[in-house]
């Protein structure tokens, strides 16, 4: 395995996670109710559910 080799391939997953990273922001870009239509993705609705259900809690204590 050369250098040049290895070099290559920490280029290609680099390149690779960056496209991920900028969709995903894209994607978070949108508002709320657009991404819970396209359905992307379920953990942050449940994320925001949990807030809202602690917040809820708070206000009746």
């Amino acid at each position: 395995m050369s250098v040049l080799s290895s070099i290559g391939r920490i280029a290609t997953r680099y390149a690779a996670a960056r496209a991920r990273h900028r969709g995903e922001r894209m994607l978070l870009s949108l508002p709320a109710e657009l991404r819970r239509d396209i359905g992307f993705p379920e953990i942050f609705d449940a994320r925001d559910s949990r807030r809202s259900a602690t917040s809820s809690a708070k206000e009746v204590i």
